[in-house]
């Protein structure tokens, strides 16, 4: 089982992003197999839809301070030999394809090929009002904008035009380690049919996500994975190589050792074998370092 662990980006530890570095190097050592960042541009004050697209409009304190996902990764690509990286999730439509394939082309070359992005549409109207985009187009954009990283990484020169991208002919920027590209990895939350059938039809790997102690329920990630394999058969693909890794958020004030047993549960249920345990309410680096080494120890594997 691979255990791996969010780099300090969010809430309280965003403040203390000076020492990602030795953070990185620790969590290293410690034996966690991944590190990552996650992807919040800021908290509306007045949201008109909550966390994840919840239906009351209440967002997490913890969302209102969040640090570059980039140079974060950047940093921790440089001071780590083994560890993969990745994003979890990056919300894609929001981005030029052109700046997202040049930033996780060099985080991949830096790291010698470690590199796993994750990608999500998003759920906040009004980060997509900031970027002057349609929220409602955000999955079509995110269509696109898998075809066009897929050409930058694959192709030179490149072109490409959809509906709601284009790219003139054009050299493409760096090609990654990682050939012939980097792999996709793509959330999904719950009920979301339609970023299930993208996963299906062209991800390398799903990114599903549980909440300890509120939300761990094996059932619900195997009927997902079930529709994930349907459209993945339909599309002529073969299920099987679809990756899996989970996210577990863990609610503040939860015992570690509840956490560890949910996370042994759901790889005993699901088959799934590698998990990312993320806590948005530490208050400082080192105790996101405690939480890396006694999960380690108590799932085995410190």
């Amino acid at each position: 089982m691979k255990i791996g662990f969010a780099l300090p980006y969010l809430n309280h530890v965003a403040h203390q992003v000076s020492q990602t570095a030795d953070f990185a190097r620790e969590a290293e050592k410690a034996g966690a197999a991944s590190l990552w960042v996650g992807d919040r541009n800021f908290a509306a004050v007045n949201p008109t839809i909550g966390i994840g697209g919840a239906g009351d409009t209440t967002i997490p304190v913890e969302y209102r301070t969040a640090a570059d996902p980039f140079v974060l990764l950047g940093v921790a690509a440089a001071t780590t030999e083994r560890v993969q990286l990745g994003t979890n999730v990056l919300i894609a439509p929001i981005y030029a394809p052109v700046q997202l394939a040049r930033s996780l082309t060099t985080i991949d070359l830096i790291s010698g090929g470690r590199l796993i992005p994750g990608f999500g549409v998003g759920w906040s109207p009004e980060e997509f009002t900031a970027a002057n985009l349609d929220f409602s187009k955000r999955g079509a954009r995110t269509n696109e904008m898998l075809d066009a990283l897929e050409l930058l990484w694959t192709e030179d020169p490149v072109e490409y035009h959809g509906r709601h991208l284009d790219l003139p002919l054009q050299h493409s920027p760096l090609k990654p380690v990682q050939r012939p590209r980097p792999p996709f990895y793509i959330g999904a939350p719950t009920g979301a049919s339609a970023a299930l059938k993208r996963i299906g039809e062209r991800a390398d790997g799903w990114l599903p996500a549980s909440i300890v102690p509120v939300f761990v329920d094996a059932d619900v990630v195997l009927a997902q994975r079930a529709v994930i394999d349907g459209f993945a058969t339909a599309a002529g693909r073969d299920p099987s190589q679809i990756d899996t890794i989970m996210r577990v958020n863990i609610v503040e004030g939860t015992p570690l050792t509840q956490v560890a047993d949910a996370i042994k549960s759901l790889a005993e249920r699901t088959g799934i074998q590698h998990f990312m345990v993320e806590s948005m309410s530490l208050p400082h680096i080192d105790a996101s370092l405690e939480l890396v080494t006694r999960m380690m120890k108590l799932i085995g594997r410190g």
